[in-house]
C-alpha cells in the first residue's frame, strides 16, 4: 500500500504498518460470505496472491504488500505459511463472523525478525480492530504503549493496551478507530484462548466491542523471514468460562445456619505499584448444582475496586459481594467459573480473604 512507510521507526509507525496489512486483507474480503461449512474435505490449496474465502469450513485471509509469501490451506482449520524478502504480510484461518468462543490452536511459529502470532479480528458499531497476541519475534507490540491493566487466563497474564488509528483504512473504509491489545507475557505457540475472558477484561476497562466481523488465528511478518504451521479450531468452553444462559437464575438458599459450603475459591492476583487485578475461580466441590450465587469476601485495607468482569460488585471496598451475571449463575458439580476485578491500593496488595458463597464458608 502507498501509505506503508519505507523505513518505519518507533511503535507508532510499526502499528500503522501492521494495520495496513490487515486492512488490505479486509478490503479483499468485502464480498466474502459467512461460513456454512463444507460437505466434503477440500484438497490442499496453495495461495500466493491477495485473496480471502473459505476452505474446509473455515474463513481464510491472505495479504502481502510485496515479497515471497506462500500460504498452504490444509485440512480443517490448518494452514502453513513461509515468507522471505518481503515488507509486510498477514495470513490466517478462522471464522466470519467472529465471536467470544473458545479457540484451540497448535503448531509452530518461527520468525527471524519481526512477526506476530495472534487471534485477530474486527467489530463494527463501534469499529474496533483487536489482537490477542500469543507469540512475537524481535518486536513486542506493547513497546511504548500505556498499560491499562491485565487479565490472567490460560496459564499466563496478558497485558492490556489501547491505541488509536486516525483516518486510516478499515473494513468500512477510511476511518478513525481504536485497536485493543492483549499481549501474553509468557509467549507460546499452542493452547486454548478463552476469548471471552479477554473481551470481559477489555469491557471492564471501558474497551467495548461491537458486532463481530471476521476473526482469524493470524501469522504476521514485517520486514522479516519465517514460517508457521497452525491448526485452529473452535473448542468447548474452558474451565474458567460458563456457558451463556438467556436469563439470570435465582440465588440458591444458603445451607441452614451457615456452615461450610461445597465450594472452593482460588485467587490469581497480579499487583503493581498502585494497582492490582485478581481473577477468582469458584469451584463447586459438591454433588448438587449451584443455581445462582453471591460470593462475599473482604478486601484488604486501602484497596478499592475500580472495575470488574463476569460479576456485579458492591460495594467497592471493605466487605464486597460479587453476584453472578446472566451467563454464569449455574455451576454444575465439579464445574467452576472465574470472575475478576481491577483495584487500586495504597501499599497493601494482599489477596481478598474470608470467602463465603451464598452465606456459607468456602475452602
Amino acid at each position: 500500500m502507498n501509505d506503508v512507510p519505507a523505513h518505519p521507526t518507533g511503535r507508532r509507525r510499526r502499528r500503522a504498518t501492521l494495520f495496513a496489512g490487515a486492512a488490505c486483507a479486509v478490503a479483499v474480503a468485502v464480498a466474502s460470505v459467512a461460513l456454512t461449512g463444507t460437505a466434503h474435505a477440500e484438497a490442499d490449496r496453495t495461495v500466493t496472491a491477495n485473496t480471502t474465502g473459505t476452505h474446509n469450513g473455515y474463513f481464510f485471509s491472505y495479504w502481502k504488500d510485496s515479497g515471497n509469501v506462500t500460504m498452504t490451506l490444509g485440512a480443517g482449520g490448518s494452514y502453513s505459511v513461509q515468507w522471505s524478502n518481503m515488507n509486510n504480510t498477514v495470513v490466517g484461518k478462522g471464522w466470519k463472523p467472529g465471536s467470544s468462543h473458545t479457540v484451540n490452536y497448535s503448531g509452530t511459529f518461527n520468525v527471524n525478525g519481526n512477526g506476530y502470532l495472534a487471534l485477530y479480528g474486527w467489530t463494527t458499531n463501534p469499529l474496533i480492530e483487536y489482537y490477542v497476541v500469543e507469540n512475537f519475534g524481535s518486536y513486542n507490540p506493547s513497546t511504548g504503549a500505556q498499560r491499562l491493566g491485565s487479565v490472567t487466563t490460560d496459564g499466563s497474564t496478558y497485558d492490556i493496551y489501547r491505541t488509536q488509528r486516525v483516518n486510516q483504512p478499515s473494513i468500512i473504509g477510511t476511518a478513525t478507530f481504536y485497536q485493543y491489545w492483549s499481549v501474553r507475557q509468557q509467549k507460546r505457540t499452542g493452547g486454548t484462548i478463552t476469548t471471552a475472558n479477554h473481551f470481559n477484561a477489555w469491557a471492564s476497562l471501558g474497551l467495548n466491542l461491537g458486532t463481530h466481523d471476521y476473526q482469524i488465528l493470524a501469522t504476521e511478518g514485517y520486514q522479516s523471514s519465517g514460517s508457521s504451521s497452525i491448526t485452529v479450531s473452535e473448542g468447548p468452553a474452558g474451565p474458567t468460562t460458563s456457558s451463556p444462559r438467556p436469563s439470570s437464575p435465582g440465588v440458591s438458599s444458603p445451607p441452614p445456619g451457615g456452615g461450610t459450603a461445597a465450594c472452593q475459591v482460588t485467587n490469581a492476583l497480579n499487583a503493581w505499584n498502585n494497582g492490582l487485578t485478581d481473577n477468582i475461580t469458584i469451584t463447586n466441590t459438591g454433588t448438587s448444582p449451584i443455581n445462582g450465587w453471591s460470593l462475599r469476601f473482604n478486601l484488604a485495607s486501602g484497596q478499592t475496586i475500580t472495575s470488574g468482569w463476569s460479576a456485579s460488585y458492591s460495594p467497592s471496598s471493605g466487605q464486597v459481594t460479587a453476584t453472578n451475571v446472566s451467563y454464569n449463575g449455574a455451576i454444575p458439580p465439579g464445574g467452576s467459573t472465574t470472575i475478576g476485578f481491577q483495584a487500586t491500593h495504597t501499599g497493601n496488595a494482599a489477596a481478598p480473604s474470608g470467602f463465603t458463597l451464598n452465606g456459607a464458608t468456602c475452602r
